[in-house]
């Protein structure tokens, strides 16, 4: 049984960050509390602490139930946490991520983008939300 563990390699084997990288980054740029300290990627977490991240602009909270020194899949990672997010963060979320999670259509027997069509596909996606360059 695991005593400590990094605290950037939790947030990564519990899938709170994507890479290990992007967690230890997360650390460095003082994105990551335990406790209410600010900690460096190699702190180490025990059972019980409290794990405040700051992740694409939403503040979410954990506490630390289980350590885990490797990645393992989401069912036995959720198991590890208790989330502690406020309501108001995750309603923040959701409002965010309303008709986002479409996926993207293509004809049949079209292939894929060309560098051209991609490059159109970009610019429409980037200016469907200019507000700057909209008139009144």
């Amino acid at each position: 049984m695991l005593e400590k563990v990094r605290v950037d390699k939790w947030l990564w084997s519990v899938r709170i960050f994507k890479s290990r990288t992007l967690a230890t980054a997360a650390c460095k740029s003082g994105k990551v509390r335990v406790n209410d300290e600010i900690v460096k990627p190699s702190y180490s977490l025990q059972r019980g602490d409290m794990v405040d991240v700051k992740k694409n602009g939403f503040d979410l909270q954990f506490k630390v139930v289980d350590l885990l020194k490797k990645r393992v899949g989401a069912p036995l990672a959720v198991k590890c946490y208790v989330d502690l997010t406020p309501q108001e963060e995750i309603n923040k979320y959701k409002d965010w991520f309303v008709g986002k999670g479409k996926i993207e259509f293509r004809e049949k027997g079209m292939g894929r983008p060309t560098k051209r069509e991609r490059r159109e596909i970009d610019d429409f996606k980037d200016n469907q939300f200019d507000y700057e360059n909209w008139d009144d």
